[in-house]
């Protein structure tokens, strides 16, 4: 790896680039629902406990991260392993390939996420720049499909990353396709924080802004998630108009003239179109 992009790497890290963990479901809320299924819920939060936990989880770690029991999660683990979903080394458990066939089965079942990769691939090897697709999941955007150019300085991304939705492109498209009540009800909930001095987190002006996107048909984000990077999104939509999806590409900012925006908003549209017909 070049010297600058060791050295910009250790700066994210230093800043704790944002990406997000699902937020956990009050599994209380269901408790007497008959339809609710509570040790299935118990084993998709045991999986869930392993995200960015590279070296394995212990029996412990992982009744922290749950609040279950010990004894709860010792069955859960128990039960993934025999499966073939985990497997145990010492004290540690880990998860196992098979369990990326969960993850799957949502990529192989979804049209865009199954037509997006060749178009994303030709963006990519078109201007030499990465290109994404995310979805809305709560207040996060959820990555689906990606082509990365490895030599830009951004963090590893990939499909299944979170980020927060208020300070990216992609996540300003998506929430610029929400009706005007659930936008309200989740300017109301979030607590935007500053992860550059660039970010945006007055409520009142995010609300310019993500009105201005619907407007405009576009969003940008200037080095508002990570310095030195500059983002162009657009919505992709079905055939009843609906925002299901957003597509961007993403770039060193200080290459990013009009001239080249103009362009990549021209691929961006027509990839948006050709993959909005891949949807219902």
């Amino acid at each position: 790896m070049p010297t600058t992009a060791r050295r910009r790497n250790t700066t994210l890290e230093s800043h704790s680039f944002p990406t997000q963990t699902p937020v956990a479901v009050d599994l209380s809320r269901f408790e007497g629902d008959p339809n609710f299924v509570l040790s299935l819920a118990r084993g998709l939060r045991v999986i869930e406990s392993f995200d960015g936990r590279k070296e394995g989880i212990t029996i412990a770690d992982a009744a922290r991260s749950t609040g279950l029991s010990r004894a709860a999660v010792r069955r859960l683990l128990i039960t993934l392993e025999l499966l073939g979903y985990a497997e145990a080394r010492g004290r540690n458990y880990r998860l196992r390939s098979r369990v990326l066939s969960l993850g799957y089965s949502f990529i192989s079942s979804t049209s865009l996420a199954m037509a997006a990769q060749p178009v994303l691939d030709h963006i990519s090897e078109t201007i030499h720049e990465s290109s994404s697709i995310s979805v809305l999941d709560g207040d996060d955007i959820v990555y689906i499909a990606r082509s990365s150019v490895h030599r830009l300085i951004s963090v590893d991304l990939s499909i299944g990353s979170r980020l927060p939705a208020y300070c990216t492109s992609m996540g300003r498209v998506l929430l610029a396709g929400l009706s005007d009540a659930e936008l309200a009800e989740y300017l109301e909930r979030i607590r935007p924080r500053a992860y550059t001095a660039r970010t945006v987190t007055g409520k009142t002006q995010l609300k310019e802004i993500i009105l201005r996107v619907r407007k405009d048909g576009y969003a940008l984000a200037d080095e508002e998630l990570e310095l030195g990077l500059h983002s162009v999104s657009v919505p992709i939509v079905n055939s009843q108009g609906r925002t299901v999806a957003a597509i961007n590409i993403g770039a060193p900012a200080q290459r990013v003239s009009r001239k080249q925006l103009d362009r990549f908003l021209r691929l961006l549209h027509e990839a948006a179109r050709t993959l909005g017909h891949a949807v219902s």
